[in-house]
């Protein structure tokens, strides 16, 4: 796809085949409620290949205070912090192909992903930042 073809489309466009619904699913959940969000995001390119982002995504405003919209820039992440990821997205993915319906699939990921940062005591924000700033500084 071009440029001009992704115009207006929405993201899952090109969202690949290895990016777990549920990591997606908070990500809307959370700039739909006005909150800003940093996430790992493995993109499809127009290859057929593809690429990893850690992106920051805000929801944009009217004047009148409606979400009308959403930003996101992206970074390129630390090859570490991407591995070290990659294992923790495969558990998403195994769980979420257990279920049929993308809704209940997109469901029990983020079960299995809320259950985990439960229990390790911190949130995806704070375990983003940790893989960004501990693990990705490491190399």
């Amino acid at each position: 796809m071009s440029e001009i073809d992704l115009l207006g489309e929405p993201h899952n466009v090109i969202r690949h085949p290895d990016m777990p619904r549920a990591v997606f699913s908070l990500l809307w959940d959370t700039v739909s409620s006005g909150a800003e969000i940093f996430a790992y995001v493995v993109n499809l390119a127009a290859d057929g290949a593809h690429y990893w982002v850690l992106a920051h995504v805000t929801p944009s405003y009217d004047p009148a205070g409606r979400i009308v919209g959403y930003h996101s820039n992206r970074r390129k992440p630390a090859p570490a912090a991407v591995r070290a990821l990659q294992p923790r997205y495969r558990q998403l993915q195994d769980e979420e192909r257990r279920h049929g319906r993308a809704v209940d699939a997109a469901a029990a990921g983020r079960a299995l992903l809320e259950d985990h940062l439960t229990s390790q005591g911190t949130d995806y924000e704070r375990f983003v930042w940790d893989l960004t700033n501990r693990i990705g500084a490491a190399g």
